[in-house]
């Protein structure tokens, strides 16, 4: 459990920094849908980065445990995205998926699948320990 926790804790605030970061300088300047795809890149190293620090700071005694840590802060993230799409955003969630963009949201879907299985792919190749 506590290697979900950090590894979503590790992403979600990344995410929180360069989404500061893409909403104030880069949606104005090339609107929302580049402004996404240009963050998923950063996205993808902070994930990489915040698994192989997961993986070798909380080593597991089988590998499968990588993937329950995956989940565990895959479901964390989708909370907490529902919170500020709700509670901060003020939009429902059926608002929320009709305005995301289709090929930024498709990249999203794809990044948090890759999210989900990083620590467990990471925890197999030996190179990364």
């Amino acid at each position: 459990m506590i290697r979900g926790g950090v590894y979503f804790s590790l992403v979600f605030g990344a995410g929180f920094v360069f989404g500061i970061a893409r909403v104030l300088a880069l949606v104005p300047r090339v609107g929302e849908r580049w402004a996404e795809l240009a963050e998923s890149p950063l996205m993808l190293v902070a994930i990489i980065v915040s698994a192989r620090f997961v993986v070798r700071r909380f080593p597991a005694a089988q590998r499968p445990s990588y993937l329950v840590s995956g989940g565990i802060a895959l479901l964390l993230l989708i909370v907490a995205e529902i919170f500020v799409v709700v509670a901060v955003r003020g939009m429902s969630i059926s608002q929320y998926v009709a305005d995301r963009d289709p090929v930024a949201g498709s990249v999203y879907i794809v990044l948090l699948i890759i999210f989900a299985v990083m620590p467990w792919l990471l925890s197999g190749k030996e190179r990364w320990r």
